[in-house]
């Protein structure tokens, strides 16, 4: 991750130093957000992209921020991009998996790979070309938007003790984990972030998962359900960044690689604000709730959630050759990438908590 900000402090070092000869070429874009602009860190991505971009083309590269309390279509993204009201937006590849089920890939999925082999995927395994191969017939550019890394499980109202408890239960939950939690038996939603709070409140759900500490804490979801599942099923979830193709061909060199730069940028900086930001969140919500329950699912319903993942990643790759080609590509990637994560991060953590005990 290091690597990442010196090579993009590097670039951006040489843009603004270049940037008195660039073109003085007047660019005004507008960058819509699933989020609203003041849920951080998310909407801190886009909107520091939009200032360092600015910056490096001396005023020249306009882009506008609006999150979606201001064009209310949060999960309108994708089509507002594609179809250039906006010539970029800032989302989550899994919300467009009912026009193409591959991209759930370019996110996260259940029992899937952690951020640092998804990373290792995307600029080393192929994932950047399947990724752009898959949005080609959107005719818009799709690269990492920041990862939170492995979210938690969710806020129930109830324990889950058996598989049983899952039965009838109403829950907010997106991409493949939502299909996983409908086979057994949960009536699944997708419910906009604006209205969670209210809805959980009021017993229109019984439960929803958001992100983690650092975000939900924002979201107050800790103040109205006492319990807080670990998590299985977004082990890496990596937002996006959307480019309508035919405004970035029309772009100066100058200004695509000063937008790629920055992109990558803050693509990296998300990941660590998240990280610090659930550290101290976590540390908070335990001192000023001290009720809250962290639990872990039994492993009853974990077994049966991931032999649920297991048929249906069979069932869309025997009918989807995209989902199959995407999917096949992270296997193969994760069976060699969890090797070393065994060997380096969870025999490392493993071993020093055993020597704390």
């Amino acid at each position: 991750m290091r690597s990442v900000f010196r090579i993009s402090a590097l670039c951006i070092a040489l843009l603004l130093v270049a940037t008195p000869v660039l073109a003085a070429k007047k660019v005004r874009w507008k960058l819509a957000m699933t989020w609203s602009s003041t849920l951080t860190p998310f909407a801190t991505a886009p909107l520091t992209l939009a200032k360092m971009v600015e910056e490096m083309s001396g005023g020249n590269f306009v882009i506008r921020v609006e999150g979606s309390e201001k064009h209310k279509a949060a999960l309108g993204i994708l089509d507002m991009t594609k179809g250039g009201q906006y010539e970029m937006g800032h989302s989550a590849s899994y919300y467009w998996k009912g026009k193409d089920i591959a991209t759930v890939f370019f996110c996260t999925v259940p029992f899937g790979m952690n951020a640092d082999e998804q990373n290792g995927w995307f600029y080393h395994g192929g994932g950047m070309e399947l990724m752009q191969k898959t949005y080609d017939k959107f005719k818009v550019l799709s690269f990492p938007g920041g990862n939170t890394g492995v979210q938690m499980g969710g806020w129930f109202q109830k324990e889950i003790n058996s598989l049983d408890d899952l039965k009838g239960l109403k829950m907010r939950i997106p991409g493949l984990a939502g299909e996983v939690f409908a086979k057994l038996g949960v009536n699944v939603t997708n419910i906009p972030s604006g209205e969670l709070y209210t809805s959980l409140d009021r017993g229109t759900i019984d439960a929803l998962e958001w992100v983690g500490p650092a975000m939900d804490i924002k979201m107050g979801f800790h103040k109205i359900a006492p319990y807080y599942y670990t998590g299985w099923h977004e082990p890496a979830t990596e937002l996006q960044f959307l480019i309508n193709k035919r405004a970035y061909d029309k772009l100066p060199p100058e200004y695509q690689a000063m937008l790629t730069t920055a992109m990558k940028a803050v693509t990296a900086d998300l990941y660590t604000d998240n990280f610090a930001g659930s550290v101290d969140a976590w540390d908070k919500m335990k001192t000023e709730y001290p009720n809250i329950v962290v639990k872990t699912f039994p492993p009853e319903v974990l077994q049966a959630m991931k032999k649920a993942a297991d048929e249906l990643y069979s069932e869309y790759a025997a009918k989807d050759e995209s989902f199959k080609e995407v999917f096949e590509s992270q296997k193969a990637y994760m069976k060699k990438a969890r090797i070393w994560t065994n060997i380096s991060e969870y025999n490392y953590i493993k071993t020093s908590q055993e020597l704390t005990q």
